[in-house]
């Protein structure tokens, strides 16, 4: 070996290991960066002797990262969900709770039967008054807190359709810069670090694929069969109302749906082209868990005025009156059901907040003046009527008949169910991502690894400086002679 070729070996030598430092400095300075991948220097025997510098590796395992952002999607579905069911639970109560809708129920019960006792005494029979009232406001809360979860969902449904647009434009954009600085022979990895970013950030809305194309260039597709970006990226289109009501729905138009570049595409839970994550959780919010609520809370309501605005119960009603619980003060009519729960109120003529005399409770509703002070007929009979079992009219009850406080159990009984599966999918999906999380991590940046390697590195270093001084050496030498 010439003294040349030692001094051209030994500076592509300090090359490599200025470049290889570089890379650890960047690895441990990025160890905590989301999205960040781990670099690596590829290095070669060079044809001229030496070692050549083939370029920076950025090394991801793409299995590991896939089934992440599967998990990811999964968790920020059943997290959505989860907080639905909690929240509308916790309306409702539970039957050891206090203000829950089986203890107000069984307050308005012990309520009839306390003024039966005494249906002389004023305050009792106001104690009744006061009682329907609570439960009444408690189910229309109920229903408006439905409809209000879907108007916030309706609202968050804008804002990720919104990001998901700006996100995947952002994906279009570094694709084509990746491809830009892999033309040019240039470092691509922070590009596709911040690309990976992204997509993460997607995945959590939407569940996706992600397809290699060339020059760097990725594809996405939606796990429900959408094209996301394949060149170009999809123009998603959705437009929120204001107010979200029991009336409306996607099927009578008064509530929008997804395009993908102008086309509608399936927004349902079991085969939405964009569900399973985040996104297809607010869908399913709006147009399904809330829609099931509402009907089998409307049906509990329809239950409650149905028993009360019977003539057989208070004779002083006719057909088409309105008995103790109303729809706005009128009476229940089978053809307008929807959103009753909302609209349900106490009859006007017993509510002394409203002009009414507490006393019709024990006389009825319709009578023109007090009567008998003693006579508490009325009282049982409305006492007989609440625990009366009958088969629910509506609400996908099942077959059977039930007292209206066994109705709004098995109501508060479903919802629990729902719920508890619901947290137990919560529980799978969130140690799945755990799990998967600390997989991802352990092949990420290693600090110790690193500095191991620089070690090495360090001591590729002082060999290669060595060289060049005993070349310097042998140099002086040759000029001395």
């Amino acid at each position: 070996m010439s003294i040349s070729s030692a001094l051209s070996n030994a500076m592509s030598g300090l090359t490599a290991s200025g470049r290889s430092s570089e890379v650890i400095s960047a690895n441990i300075a990025n160890a905590m960066t989301p999205g960040y991948g781990v670099r690596g220097l590829s290095l070669s025997s060079s044809q001229l002797g030496g070692v050549s510098v083939d370029g920076v590796v950025r090394n991801v395992n793409p299995g590991l990262l896939a089934d992440l952002r599967l998990s990811s999607a999964s968790f920020e579905n059943s997290t959505v969900r989860t907080d639905f069911l909690s929240r509308y639970e916790n309306v409702l109560g539970t039957p050891d709770e206090e203000n829950s809708l089986a203890a107000r129920i069984a307050g308005f019960e012990s309520a009839l039967i306390t003024a039966a006792s005494r249906p002389d005494a004023p305050e009792r029979l106001t104690g009744v008054v006061n009682s329907a009232r609570d439960l009444a406001s408690l189910i229309s809360g109920a229903s408006e807190s439905l409809q209000q979860s879907r108007s916030d969902a309706d609202s968050t449904i804008n804002t990720q359709v919104a990001r998901l647009n700006t996100s995947l434009a952002n994906v279009k954009e570094l694709n084509e810069r990746i491809t830009r600085t892999v033309t040019l022979g240039g470092d691509p990895s922070a590009l596709q670090d911040s690309r990976q970013a992204l997509v993460d950030e997607i995945s959590a809305l939407v569940p996706v694929r992600q397809v290699p194309r060339d020059n760097g260039q990725i594809a996405l597709y939606s796990t429900g069969g959408a094209i996301l970006l394949d060149g170009s990226a999809a123009e998603i289109e959705f437009t929120a109302v204001n107010q979200v009501t029991a009336y409306m729905s996607v099927g009578a138009g008064t509530l929008s749906g997804l395009t993908i570049n102008g086309v509608s595409v399936n927004t349902s839970s079991e085969r939405g082209a964009l569900g399973g994550g985040a996104l297809g959780a607010q869908f399913e919010i709006r147009d399904e868990l809330a829609v099931e609520a509402q009907e089998k809370l409307d049906a509990v309501a329809r239950d409650l005025i149905e028993r009360f605005q019977d003539p057989a119960t208070d004779p002083t009603l006719t057909a088409g009156d309105p008995g103790l619980f109303t729809d706005e003060g009128f009476a229940f009519d089978p053809l307008n059901e929807l959103g009753i729960s909302t609209r349900l109120e106490i009859n006007a003529a017993v509510d002394e907040r409203q002009g009414g005399e507490a006393w019709r409770i024990r006389d009825g509703i319709n009578a023109a003046t007090p009567g008998e002070v003693g006579d508490a007929r009325l009282l049982q009979s409305l006492s007989d009527v609440l625990v009366e079992k009958r088969a629910p009219a509506s609400g996908d009850f099942g077959a059977g008949s039930f007292s209206v406080i066994n109705l709004a159990s098995a109501l508060t009984s479903q919802l629990g169910s729902d719920r508890f599966q619901s947290e137990q999918k919560l529980s799978f999906a969130s140690t799945q991502f755990d799990e998967l999380t600390q997989l991802m991590l352990t092949e990420g940046v290693d600090t110790d690894k690193e500095l191991q390697r620089l070690l090495v590195v360090e001591q590729s270093y002082a060999a290669n400086v060595r060289m060049i001084e005993a070349a310097d050496e042998m140099m002086q030498t040759i000029l001395r002679l």
